[in-house]
Protein backbone atom coordinates (compact mmCIF):
# COMPACT_ATOMS: atom_id res chain seq x y z
CA UNK A 1 0.00 0.00 0.00
CA UNK A 2 1.31 3.48 -1.22
CA UNK A 3 1.50 5.97 1.64
CA UNK A 4 -0.08 8.90 -0.10
CA UNK A 5 1.25 11.60 1.93
CA UNK A 6 4.91 10.61 1.63
CA UNK A 7 4.07 10.20 -2.33
CA UNK A 8 3.18 13.70 -2.49
CA UNK A 9 5.87 14.77 -0.63
CA UNK A 10 8.20 13.13 -2.86
CA UNK A 11 6.79 14.81 -6.21
CA UNK A 12 7.47 18.35 -4.59
CA UNK A 13 10.49 17.78 -3.68
CA UNK A 14 11.49 15.85 -7.06
CA UNK A 15 9.67 19.06 -9.07
CA UNK A 16 11.77 21.52 -6.18
CA UNK A 17 15.21 19.92 -7.16
CA UNK A 18 14.81 19.30 -10.36
CA UNK A 19 13.53 22.87 -11.51
CA UNK A 20 16.04 24.89 -9.38
CA UNK A 21 19.44 25.91 -11.01
CA UNK A 22 22.04 23.18 -11.16
CA UNK A 23 24.05 21.68 -13.51
CA UNK A 24 21.60 19.95 -15.52
CA UNK A 25 19.64 22.62 -15.94
CA UNK A 26 22.41 24.88 -16.79
CA UNK A 27 23.36 22.70 -19.53
CA UNK A 28 20.03 21.93 -21.01
CA UNK A 29 19.34 25.87 -20.89
CA UNK A 30 22.88 26.25 -23.33
CA UNK A 31 21.60 23.56 -25.56
CA UNK A 32 18.50 24.91 -26.14
CA UNK A 33 20.43 28.04 -26.63
CA UNK A 34 22.63 26.90 -29.05
CA UNK A 35 20.75 24.21 -31.07
CA UNK A 36 17.33 24.13 -30.12
CA UNK A 37 14.12 22.09 -28.28
CA UNK A 38 14.06 19.57 -30.63
CA UNK A 39 18.02 18.57 -30.33
CA UNK A 40 17.98 18.94 -26.88
CA UNK A 41 15.88 16.35 -25.97
CA UNK A 42 18.55 13.56 -26.09
CA UNK A 43 20.00 15.53 -23.77
CA UNK A 44 16.92 15.52 -21.32
CA UNK A 45 16.55 12.04 -21.88
CA UNK A 46 19.91 11.09 -21.06
CA UNK A 47 19.46 13.39 -17.91
CA UNK A 48 16.36 11.53 -16.76
CA UNK A 49 17.52 7.66 -17.51
CA UNK A 50 20.98 8.74 -15.93
CA UNK A 51 19.30 10.06 -12.70
CA UNK A 52 16.83 6.55 -12.98
CA UNK A 53 20.23 4.66 -12.46
CA UNK A 54 21.70 6.51 -10.06
CA UNK A 55 18.87 6.72 -7.91
CA UNK A 56 18.26 2.70 -8.12
CA UNK A 57 21.93 1.95 -7.09
CA UNK A 58 21.60 5.03 -4.60
CA UNK A 59 19.15 2.76 -2.92
CA UNK A 60 20.99 -0.55 -3.30
CA UNK A 61 23.44 1.24 -0.95
CA UNK A 62 26.07 2.94 -2.98
CA UNK A 63 25.45 6.60 -1.72
CA UNK A 64 27.21 5.18 1.07
CA UNK A 65 30.41 5.73 -0.46
CA UNK A 66 30.18 9.15 -0.08
CA UNK A 67 29.99 8.76 3.53
CA UNK A 68 32.97 6.45 3.74
CA UNK A 69 35.20 8.42 0.88
CA UNK A 70 34.03 12.30 1.13
CA UNK A 71 36.80 13.82 -0.94
CA UNK A 72 35.23 11.41 -3.58
CA UNK A 73 32.72 13.92 -3.81
CA UNK A 74 34.66 16.81 -3.36
CA UNK A 75 36.12 15.91 -6.41
CA UNK A 76 33.40 15.38 -8.50
CA UNK A 77 32.20 19.08 -7.71
CA UNK A 78 35.65 20.32 -9.10
CA UNK A 79 35.23 18.36 -12.62
CA UNK A 80 32.02 19.53 -12.62
CA UNK A 81 32.32 22.82 -12.05
CA UNK A 82 35.24 23.04 -14.78
CA UNK A 83 33.01 21.89 -17.43
CA UNK A 84 30.08 24.39 -16.45
CA UNK A 85 32.70 27.11 -16.92
CA UNK A 86 33.54 25.63 -20.15
CA UNK A 87 29.81 25.94 -21.39
CA UNK A 88 29.93 29.61 -19.63
CA UNK A 89 32.89 30.05 -22.09
CA UNK A 90 31.27 28.63 -25.24
CA UNK A 91 28.40 30.28 -24.50
CA UNK A 92 29.62 33.63 -25.46
CA UNK A 93 28.76 34.17 -29.78
CA UNK A 94 26.42 31.23 -29.52
CA UNK A 95 23.59 32.71 -29.76
CA UNK A 96 24.32 34.69 -33.31
CA UNK A 97 23.80 32.15 -36.06
CA UNK A 98 26.60 32.96 -38.23
CA UNK A 99 29.19 31.54 -35.68
CA UNK A 100 29.75 28.05 -36.11
CA UNK A 101 31.86 26.53 -33.82
CA UNK A 102 31.95 22.91 -34.69
CA UNK A 103 30.24 21.65 -31.59
CA UNK A 104 26.95 19.95 -31.18
CA UNK A 105 23.90 18.78 -28.32
CA UNK A 106 24.64 15.81 -25.92
CA UNK A 107 23.85 12.57 -26.82
CA UNK A 108 21.49 10.58 -24.78
CA UNK A 109 24.31 8.35 -23.35
CA UNK A 110 26.75 11.15 -22.39
CA UNK A 111 24.28 12.96 -20.75
CA UNK A 112 23.75 10.23 -18.92
CA UNK A 113 27.28 9.51 -17.99
CA UNK A 114 27.38 13.35 -16.85
CA UNK A 115 25.45 12.25 -13.38
CA UNK A 116 28.15 10.56 -12.47
CA UNK A 117 29.83 13.83 -12.11
CA UNK A 118 27.15 15.99 -10.86
CA UNK A 119 27.17 16.76 -6.98
CA UNK A 120 23.13 17.93 -7.21
CA UNK A 121 22.04 14.67 -8.68
CA UNK A 122 24.36 12.75 -6.46
CA UNK A 123 22.04 14.78 -3.43
CA UNK A 124 19.06 14.58 -5.01
CA UNK A 125 19.32 10.49 -5.04
CA UNK A 126 20.66 10.08 -1.52
CA UNK A 127 17.98 12.35 0.11
CA UNK A 128 14.98 10.64 -1.96
CA UNK A 129 16.69 6.75 -0.86
CA UNK A 130 16.98 8.26 2.70
CA UNK A 131 13.75 9.67 2.75
CA UNK A 132 11.14 8.38 0.48
CA UNK A 133 11.67 4.38 0.77
CA UNK A 134 9.57 3.84 3.27
CA UNK A 135 5.93 5.21 0.65
CA UNK A 136 6.13 1.20 0.61
CA UNK A 137 6.69 -1.47 3.13
CA UNK A 138 8.33 -3.86 0.34
CA UNK A 139 12.20 -2.32 -0.90
CA UNK A 140 11.49 -3.31 -4.69
CA UNK A 141 8.10 -1.77 -4.84
CA UNK A 142 9.56 1.55 -3.00
CA UNK A 143 12.36 1.70 -5.75
CA UNK A 144 9.89 1.28 -8.28
CA UNK A 145 8.15 3.81 -7.41
CA UNK A 146 10.94 6.55 -7.07
CA UNK A 147 11.90 5.68 -10.07
CA UNK A 148 8.83 6.25 -12.06
CA UNK A 149 7.76 9.18 -10.36
CA UNK A 150 10.94 10.13 -11.03
CA UNK A 151 10.69 9.01 -15.07
CA UNK A 152 7.47 11.55 -14.42
CA UNK A 153 8.47 14.93 -13.09
CA UNK A 154 12.49 15.04 -13.79
CA UNK A 155 11.80 15.83 -17.95
CA UNK A 156 8.46 18.02 -16.68
CA UNK A 157 11.11 19.78 -14.60
CA UNK A 158 13.64 19.92 -17.05
CA UNK A 159 12.02 20.70 -19.93
CA UNK A 160 11.11 24.69 -19.32
CA UNK A 161 15.04 25.41 -19.14
CA UNK A 162 15.55 24.30 -22.76
CA UNK A 163 12.39 26.35 -23.88
CA UNK A 164 13.68 29.33 -22.48
CA UNK A 165 17.26 28.83 -24.07
CA UNK A 166 15.44 28.26 -27.41
CA UNK A 167 13.24 31.16 -27.08
CA UNK A 168 15.84 33.74 -26.51
CA UNK A 169 17.76 32.07 -29.89
CA UNK A 170 14.32 33.21 -31.98
CA UNK A 171 13.27 36.40 -30.08
CA UNK A 172 16.49 37.99 -30.12
CA UNK A 173 17.35 40.12 -33.19
CA UNK A 174 19.24 42.88 -32.06
CA UNK A 175 23.30 42.15 -31.63
CA UNK A 176 23.74 44.32 -28.68
CA UNK A 177 21.30 42.49 -26.73
CA UNK A 178 22.32 39.53 -27.93
CA UNK A 179 25.95 39.95 -26.19
CA UNK A 180 24.14 41.26 -23.24
CA UNK A 181 21.92 37.84 -23.18
CA UNK A 182 24.88 36.15 -23.99
CA UNK A 183 27.09 37.39 -21.21
CA UNK A 184 24.28 37.45 -18.63
CA UNK A 185 23.64 34.07 -19.26
CA UNK A 186 27.50 32.94 -19.16
CA UNK A 187 27.53 34.90 -15.86
CA UNK A 188 24.95 32.45 -14.75
CA UNK A 189 27.27 29.46 -15.24
CA UNK A 190 29.94 31.04 -13.64
CA UNK A 191 27.48 31.77 -10.60
CA UNK A 192 26.35 28.01 -11.00
CA UNK A 193 29.61 26.59 -11.12
CA UNK A 194 30.90 28.56 -7.89
CA UNK A 195 27.77 26.85 -6.14
CA UNK A 196 29.07 23.77 -7.24
CA UNK A 197 32.16 23.78 -5.22
CA UNK A 198 31.04 25.90 -2.36
CA UNK A 199 27.63 24.85 -1.71
CA UNK A 200 26.30 21.43 0.39
CA UNK A 201 24.52 20.21 -3.07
Amino acid sequence: MINIEIFFALILYYFVMYVTPGPNNAMVLTSGLKFGFLRTIPHISGITIGHIIQLILVCFGLGQIFIFFPLIQEILKIVCAIYIIYLGYKILGSINSIKEDGSRPLKLYEAALFQIVNPKAWTISSMAASGFLQINSQLIISIVILSMTAFIICPISITPWAIFGTSIRKLVKNVKAKKIIEYILSAFLLVTAFLIVFNDF
